[in-house]
Order: C-alpha cells, then structure tokens, then sequence
C-alpha cells in the first residue's frame, strides 16, 4: 500500500516524518555542492605592475615583494600546448608557477637574447659575412627581467632629447672618446649631449642635409621624399634633424665595437634598430624606402657577390635613390679606387644611373644613384648578370631569408606615391586588387581615426606628452600609427610574419615597420618604448584559455 504523508499524520507517526526530512535536506545539499564545487585554484605567482619592464620606460623598477592590490597585479599561468589540448580533460590541468627574478651578471642591464647569444656565436663557423652579429636566439626562451642601471631617471622628454640625454640611462662612454674628433656625443656633468656632427657632417648635420638637395633638388625633403633607411647610422643624429622636414629615417647599425650607437638614437626619441646586411635579407619589404643613405657606413657593397647592394636594390623603391657619401668616391689612393671601379660596374649591372657626384667645401663629397622605374633597362643588358629572380620560388616575407643573389623583377608601370602628408590616407598602390580592398582599408583608417580620438586620447589616462617611442605589435594597415601622426611621437609598426602581408601598405602610407615572429625577442634594447600596443594580438590566446590575466599601464589590446 502506498504510503502518503495525510496517512502519516493520521497515524501521528512524527518521529518518522521527521527523520525523512532530514534525509531529504541532507541529500539536497549533497548534490548541489558536488555539482557546484571545485578544488581550489593552484597558487598563481602574482607580478606587481612595477615589475613590467618593457611596457613603459618610466616605470619598471623591479619589486620583489607581492602586491595585494589585485587590479595592479599580473597573474601569469600556463597557456597548454597543442598537444595537451588534444586531451578532453586540458581544462583540469594545472597551471605552471613562473618565478620571475632579475636577469644575472653585470651586462644583464643591456640583454638582447637573440644577439647575446654566445654560447651560439662562439661556435659559428665563418663571420666573414658578419654572421655574428646576426640573429641568434636561445632555446628556450629567457625568464628573466632586465635590471635597471644604476642611477637611471625617466627619459628626458622630446625635442630636447634629440640633443642631450641622462648619462645614467646609457652609460657608455667608447663612443665619446672614440669620436670625440667628430662631434658625435660628448660627456657634459649628468648628460651626454650630441651636437649634430658626424664622420661626414664636418659642417654639422644640418649643412650635410641642405647639401644633398641642393645637389638634387627633386628629393624635396617631407613632400616626394618621405621614408628613408640610413644604413650604419652612428648615433643616428642625420635621421633625427629630418624630423623637422617632416622625414621619418630607419636607422640601423649592428651591435659592434661601436658600443650603444642605437641605444643612443632609442634613448634620444629618434627611430632606429638593431640590424646587419650580412647573409640574410633585412625585414623590410620589397620597394619600401624612398631613399636610402649610406655615410661611410663600413658594408663592401661588392661582396658575396653583390649581394649587399642587392639587398639595397631589393628595399629602394622604384625610382628612388641612393647616397653614399664615402671615401671612394672623393679619393683617388689605389684602395678607394679599387672600390670605386667595383662600384662602377656593379650599378651599371643593376641598371642603377649617377644622377649626381660633387664635393663638398670640407672636403666630403658623394654620390647618388637612382633605381630605374621599370624592368625593360634589365632585359636589355648584353649579360644577364646578376640574373633576375624568378618569382615563382623567391620567398615574399623577408624573415630569416637568405639574401638573394638576384635582380627582383619591377611591375611594368610604377607610379610614385602621392606627396606627403596627402600619402598618409592616399590609396596605397600595394593595396590588394581584390574588390573591397580599399573599402576596407578606408573603414581601418576611419575605425583607429575615431578610436584614438574618442577613447585612446581622452579616456585612457596615458600622458601622451610623456610618450615618444612607440611600438604597435600588430600593426595591420598602420591605422593606429596614423592616427596618433599629429602628436610628436613615432611608432614602429610591427607586422608579425604569421598573418596577412600589410606591411608594404604601411611604407605606402609614409609610414615605417619591420616583420617579427612575437614567438621571438625583438632586435632591440631595454627601455625602448614607452609604450606598446597591440591589437587582437592576443585574441586566440584569450579565446582557447581564459586563465591568464595580464593588466598593465599604456600597453593596450583592443
């Protein structure tokens, strides 16, 4: 007979009823923390804010001691690998604890793990074509954070920065004595200062720049001509007096015996990075750079095969030019002649025409030749030497690519880019042909133009006069870069090589970039940038494991 509770209470069975309550309740409360409950999360090793060293250059002193504050904190978990998100269960694993201590020994301050690396270069087998100051990056990975020097200030802001910095943020003094003839830095009490001077700016940089469009008055500084590379540059000094013509100059050099020459360019605001024509292709693209300067800039142009000045031709935009200021072009000693016949016969072979020579009053001269618009001056040499490339095979994304040994082939009609600043939201001519390529590319600009101005430049709280170096770390079309081109800042567009090729739109655009594999340190100092941006960078990340959580000052993923 089936038993109802109206029975139960006829029969005035209390003791029953009540027992049977109690195990209903204690099996309700059972089910529902077990389908409730977890174990509780492993211990997470938690960063103060102050321990990011690379977000901003004026706030990365390093503290051991745990922050209570959890919106200051970066908590830092394992993201799986592949392989363990095969498993099913990947969502049970635990996360691995990074303990993050100061990088050790007395250089740590200045570290660039992939150019460091001597363990790797002292077993190269040749460094005829400089493979030792190419890249060479550790396996795995360094942990570690990069001490401060001793004594270092926040930066001196721009413009004065361009003339004179902190001597505790860049203590190196070879280049003060090793120089100290021809005006690249000196030591003034706390400062290093930099007078404009050069092995070939005799009359000081400003003289030099006059000088060379004097010599060839189309180059019209900050209208046709806008982007440049200065090959070997010092302390970068003829790249930071073209910012007030409205020039933006890559300035590279190798990390050599010329101790922190691009430290120094970093440190005074101007734009620059660590780089080598050795065996391997610079990350540039193809035709990117309107002209390109070379001031005794210590690469055999005719080595390997011509190889380095392939290089050059490779990045030098259709009918644009190049400078060499060099002894071999105003000496007549039998080695610099040498040099010179090579020279001759070299950009006589790759179509490359003298458009100007002269010689200064100080006793400097230079030359420039100038790129031919097209490939017919190719095809009617009497020697197919050097040959073209075939583009079939020849890989497109400079990144850890040999250098070719070949003429890259031009499109039949070559048209140069619009005159700045127009150029900056001109349609790019390496824009895609596909139907709503410039569709697309006028919604990215419209899109970073709003943003920036409605929530980067009003909202955020970033002190943009404080900011000068800045580096957007997936920099698409270069829209956030143009965005910000009226305030005195400069950014480097980063293209990372595992996604959409943009970075030729961006050189287009009168803007400058590299590529880069983020799975990779960056060819550059410490204390580069004061800030750093990115956009859907870390969007998959995010998406597959929603564990890490990263909260930093003026660094923004949108």
């Amino acid at each position: 007979m089936a038993i109802s509770v109206h029975n139960l209470l006829q029969q005035r069975r209390y003791p029953f009823i009540a027992s049977l309550v109690l195990i209903l309740i204690f099996v309700t409360v059972f089910i529902l923390t077990t389908e409730t409950s977890h174990p509780p999360p492993p211990p997470r090793y938690r960063l103060p804010l102050q321990n990011v060293a690379t977000i901003n250059r004026t706030n990365i002193h390093i503290n051991p001691d745990t922050d209570t504050d959890r919106d200051n904190d970066i908590i830092v978990s394992d993201i799986n690998n592949n392989n363990n998100n095969n498993n099913s269960n990947s969502n049970d694993s635990e996360d691995l604890v990074y303990k993050w201590e100061a990088c050790p020994g007395p250089l740590a301050v200045d570290y660039i793990p992939c150019l460091d690396n001597w363990k790797v270069i002292k077993t190269l087998r040749s460094r005829r074509h400089m493979e030792h100051r190419e890249r060479h990056c550790p396996k795995p990975n360094p942990h570690c954070l990069i001490p401060l020097p001793d004594g270092y200030k926040v930066p001196v802001s721009w413009p004065k920065s361009r003339d004179m910095i902190w001597y505790d943020n860049v203590p190196h003094l070879k280049l003060v004595e090793y120089k100290k003839e021809q005006n690249w830095v000196k030591r003034s009490g706390d400062h290093l200062l930099f007078p404009g001077g050069g092995t070939q700016f005799k009359d000081g940089v400003n003289h030099y720049i006059q000088y060379i469009e004097k010599n060839l008055p189309k180059i019209g500084w900050g209208k046709r001509t806008r982007v440049i590379l200065d090959v070997g540059c010092g302390v970068a000094s003829f790249g930071g007096y073209l910012l007030d013509k409205d020039v933006i100059t890559m300035s590279f050099a190798p990390k050599d015996e010329h101790e922190a020459q691009i430290q120094f360019a970093l440190e005074r605001g101007i734009p620059a990075t660590l780089s080598v024509i050795g065996t391997q292709r610079l990350t540039f693209p193809d035709n990117a750079f309107d002209l390109i300067h070379c001031a005794r800039c210590r690469v055999h142009w005719d080595g390997d095969g011509g190889k380095p000045l392939l290089e050059l031709n490779r990045v030098l935009r259709p009918g644009g030019v190049f400078i060499w200021s060099a002894t071999p072009v105003y000496r007549d000693d039998e080695r610099d002649k040498k040099v010179w016949d090579a020279m001759v016969a070299l950009t006589e072979a790759i179509c490359w025409k003298v458009v100007a020579k002269s010689f200064d009053s100080s006793g400097i001269g230079l030359v420039i030749y100038e790129k031919p618009l097209s490939s017919s001056c190719y095809e009617s040499r009497k020697e197919n030497n050097p040959p073209l490339c075939d583009e079939n095979v020849r890989p497109k994304i400079s990144w850890y690519t040999p250098l070719d040994g070949c003429i890259s082939a031009l499109a039949v009609t070559n048209t140069w880019p619009t005159t700045w600043p127009q150029r900056l939201k001109s349609k790019p001519s390496s824009l895609s042909s596909e139907p709503d390529a410039e569709r697309i590319f006028d919604d990215d600009t419209k899109h970073w133009s709003e943003l920036v101005s409605n929530v980067y430049r009003g909202e955020l709280g970033v002190n943009w006069s404080s900011v000068r170096n800045v580096m957007d770390m997936n920099a698409g079309y270069g829209g956030f870069a143009a965005a910000l081109i009226d305030l005195p800042l400069w950014v480097m567009n980063v293209v990372p090589v595992n996604g959409p090729d943009t970075l030729p739109v961006i050189f287009d655009r009168g803007l400058i970039g590299i590529y880069h594999d983020w799975c990779e340190s960056l060819n550059t100092y410490p204390r580069t940038y004061d800030l750093l941006h990115s956009s859907f960078m870390f969007n998959n990340l995010t998406q597959s494991r929603n564990r890490s959580r990263i909260k930093t000052r003026w660094s923004f993923d949108s």
